[in-house]
């Protein structure tokens, strides 16, 4: 009630309020709260509820139309009314819509709105989560056409010393990725890979190996 406009027109008798309701919800997108009957001299005052410029045509189509009737006592617009003013409006003399009414269809749009915007935030995730599916697609493609991708390279382990076929000892190395000396991998050993040469403990062998 406090976000809408209020409308109250005022006429003498009962069939002159009826023309300026009817003619007031025809008029414009108003809510029609009912009418009140203030129980001297006849008048009627009839109540209505809606945006400030629907209520202000409204009020003045119904108006207009209830003096062709009966007298219009008076009219009145009063926009954005205080939440106090309700007790003066949804009273047990009003004939009409009761405040429970009113609530119940003020709930039951604002449920559809909240229905609606879920419906949209869920539509935005889906949106966002395809785009980037369709990034990654392309990240893969790229690196499928070229693009330089990093290889571990693998490493020698000195499993045991063999014989060649000549009688000579030789080194039997297989792939290891254990964090040991990079050239005879043997645990043993204090090098690391970025040490000299020189202080690996096999690194003789190593060398009549390779030559």
């Amino acid at each position: 009630m406090p976000k809408l406009a209020l409308g109250l027109i005022e006429t003498v008798g009962l069939a002159a309020a009826m023309e300026a309701a009817d003619t007031a919800v025809k008029s414009a997108n108003v809510t029609l709260l009912g009418y009140e009957n203030s129980k001297g001299g006849g008048l009627i005052t009839v109540k209505l509820e809606g945006d400030v410029g629907a209520v202000k045509a409204a009020v003045e189509a119904g108006s207009a139309a209830a003096s062709k009737i009966n007298k219009v006592f008076s009219k009145q617009v009063i926009p954005r009314p205080h939440e106090e003013i309700e007790k003066l409006v949804y009273t047990k003399d009003t004939v009409g819509m009761t405040k429970s009414e009113i609530e119940t269809e003020i709930k039951i749009e604002d449920q559809e709105a909240a229905e609606t915007k879920m419906k949209d935030e869920v539509k935005a995730e889906v949106e966002v989560e395809e785009i980037k599916v369709e990034g990654e697609k392309e990240v893969e493609v790229e690196n499928e056409e070229g693009a330089e991708v990093e290889v571990e390279e693998p490493v020698m382990e000195v499993v045991e010393e063999t014989t060649d076929d000549d009688g000579e000892e030789a080194l039997e190395f297989v792939n290891s990725t254990e964090e040991v000396c990079n050239l005879c991998k043997d645990p043993k050993c204090s090098r690391r890979k970025g040490d000299l040469r020189t202080n690996c403990i096999h690194y003789d062998e190593l060398k009549e190996v390779v030559s």
